[in-house]
């Protein structure tokens, strides 16, 4: 099965040339690591067909009599295996892709149709037949090698322990490859969503075998599904959109979200860097870990007076996902999956980000250390309106990094080389170095791993994983640090946002406070930016970045969108399940409970805190599932 797979996919590569980028038809080196890496992908694939044929295996090793459960089960496996070969061409060339989404959608289509499509457009008896003809073939001649009896003379004159043993590692061997797509774990395998290794779409779908895009669709269309905890009515949408704005804006939340710029408070800067540091928590920062320097780096930024930091921030979602769907399309976490919905594929939501930024005369980037493969991103911040994406195809292909993308260095030297310096730009950037396996050599980038151990209280040290852990944060924001010091040179009228995707990932202590555990940082730095740009009791999430940001720059008068507010006025922080002002913060599934307090106690208001939470949430769900028009009639369409 393994080696049908790969004939396959190798027949769909020299069939479909044609769908090579320009720069990768004469790169056979780059075609011929997609193979590599779809053969390693398809060891687990196999893996999973072979186990499927392994009961009809055993019982005609039971009898004979029972081998024709054998012929049954293997004809099956290669039918599916075989009509699905066939299939992917005329698919690849309707939708530019391996098997996606659109097989889901196509179920609630009219079948009536889509079967004369297919016959009419796509010859499916000629298709189907040929499929047939094939999998005789193959069926044939796969029966005729397991029926075939094999006498090696060496292997019969060693012990029948020694054979026993010899089997159990073949098959330990084997079993494992299989399990990890080709490798000896999941962080030296290849799976469905980081096989996007190149910078050619073509190749990154054909490293996916047919088995693979169908699971990868189902996993998306079920991560889309996954709207369980909100089922808000029309009317309290208006409402809680009403409590968020303070406008009345009957059913129409453009009404409602809509805002004016007061006026720039900073002189606009040429070029805007957003940086979503992976992984990039708030406690290495805080005064009782400073004697770690693991933050030292950033830290001389912040120090400096142009720039702003405050610890009062919660990211959007609890992985990095959350935060790269509210900072490309300005909503909060809301039980939607947008990266794989078909609504965010459209067009632009009211309030995403790069259209509004483009409307201040910005050219719009999101660079992404990893695959264009994770998570639906390329298509998915192209289709919020990015004028361009950057993955890890896009990097030096000789840098180092892990299954989850280049080493930060190389995304940073990457990003000062392209961005123009003539141009107006804003650029999002997602890295990924502080993320398990932590295999960053960091020693050799000047991490002090005894000094750091030894700074460490006595009940966590030589702790070897802690220690690695920690490193790769003093990485990532060294790189942080040093990019920006870079940019500054090159690009002098830069402003500079930093902040996490998320926290709660590795902490010193085992079991941190809550704060400990969940808050970002939120680091601005520029022209203009001073310590008390925002007020020290501000409190924010992800999606108040954008509308701050419009706020500090725009002209006055200007209009946006957002469902998030200026850090100026904004006390109030939530996220998919916490809430947080500048000195508590709580469960929001627990608001009969006491907050956890960080800071000098305060009053808790609850009902405000409360309404803030459903307000945002609601208006969230509805815009990004059903549009800006607050309308009964779509509820009953689901």
């Amino acid at each position: 099965m393994w080696v049908l797979l790969n004939i396959y996919r190798i027949i769909f590569l020299l069939g479909m040339k044609d769908y090579l980028a320009p720069t990768s038809v004469g790169m056979t080196g780059l075609q011929i690591y997609a193979l590599w890496c779809g053969a390693k992908l398809s060891l687990q694939t196999a893996g999973v067909l072979a186990l499927v044929l392994c009961p009809f295996m055993f019982l005609e090793m039971l009898t004979k009599k029972l081998k024709w459960l054998r012929y049954i089960g293997s004809t099956l496996v290669i039918l599916v295996t075989t009509i699905l070969f066939f299939a992917r061409f005329p698919f690849y060339k309707l939708y530019l892709s391996g098997f996606n989404q659109m097989l889901f959608t196509g179920m609630h289509e009219d079948f009536h149709a889509i079967f004369v499509s297919m016959v009419d457009q796509y010859n499916l008896p000629v298709r189907l037949l040929g499929a047939i003809v094939v999998t005789a073939i193959l069926t044939y001649a796969f029966n005729k090698w397991v029926n075939l009896t094999y006498t090696c003379k060496i292997w019969n004159g060693i012990d029948l322990r020694w054979q026993i043993i010899g089997l159990i590692i073949v098959g330990y061997i084997v079993g494992t490859l299989s399990l990890y797509g080709g490798g000896w774990s999941w962080r030296t395998g290849v799976n469905w969503e980081n096989a996007g290794v190149t910078n050619d779409k073509f190749l990154n779908d054909l490293i996916l075998d047919d088995y693979q895009s169908i699971y990868g669709a189902y996993v998306n269309e079920q991560r889309m599904l996954a709207m369980n905890g909100l089922n808000f009515t029309t009317e309290q949408v208006e409402a809680y959109a009403k409590e968020l704005t303070g406008v009345n804006g009957g059913n129409n939340l453009e009404v409602y979200l809509r805002k004016e710029a007061p006026g720039a408070t900073i002189p606009k800067p040429k070029h805007i860097f957003i940086i979503i540091s992976e992984s990039y928590a708030n406690w290495p920062l805080l005064p009782e870990y400073a004697n770690l320097h693991l933050a030292d780096q950033m830290k001389s930024i912040i120090a400096q007076p142009d720039s702003f930091y405050n610890g009062h921030f919660l990211p959007a979602g609890s992985s990095t996902v959350g935060a790269l769907m509210t900072m490309v399309t300005g909503l909060a976490q809301s039980n939607l999956y947008l990266t794989t919905m078909p609504e965010a594929m459209q067009k632009p939501y009211l309030t995403a980000t790069a259209p509004q930024m483009k409307r201040l005369g910005y050219q719009t980037a999101f660079w992404y250390s990893g695959p264009s493969s994770w998570e639906n991103i390329a298509k998915f911040t192209t289709a919020q309106g990015f004028d361009k994406f950057y993955n890890r195809g896009d990097l030096d292909p000789n840098a180092t990094g892990s299954v989850w993308g280049a080493d930060d260095e190389y995304l940073y030297a990457q990003i000062l080389k392209d961005t123009p310096v003539d141009k107006d730009t804003f650029t999002i950037i997602l890295n990924t170095s502080n993320h398990s396996p932590f295999n960053v050599d960091v020693a050799s980038k000047g991490f002090d791993k005894a000094k750091t151990n030894a700074a460490l209280p006595a009940k966590y040290q030589n702790d070897d994983e802690l220690l690695r852990e920690i490193g790769h944060f003093w990485y990532a924001d060294k790189e942080a640090a040093n990019f920006i010091r870079e940019a500054q040179k090159k690009y002098p009228d830069s402003l500079f946002i930093m902040f996490g995707d998320h926290a709660d990932r590795y902490n010193i202590e085992k079991v941190p406070t809550m704060y400990r555990r969940y808050a970002i940082p939120l680091i601005i730095t520029g022209k203009g930016i001073t310590h008390n740009t925002f007020p020290a009791d501000m409190a924010g999430s992800q999606m108040d970045v954008i509308p701050s940001l419009i706020n500090l720059i725009a002209p006055k008068g200007f209009v946006y969108y957002s469902v998030g507010r200026s850090l100026v006025d904004n006390k109030m922080a939530e996220n998919y399940s916490f809430w947080m002002n500048a000195y508590s913060m709580g469960n929001t599934g627990e608001f009969d409970k006491a907050p956890h307090y960080f800071g000098p106690k305060g009053p808790y208001p609850r009902e405000q805190l409360e309404n803030y939470v459903n307000a945002v949430r609601a208006v969230s769900w509805w815009l990004g599932k059903y549009g800006p028009i607050i309308n009964p009639a779509l509820l009953k369409k689901q």
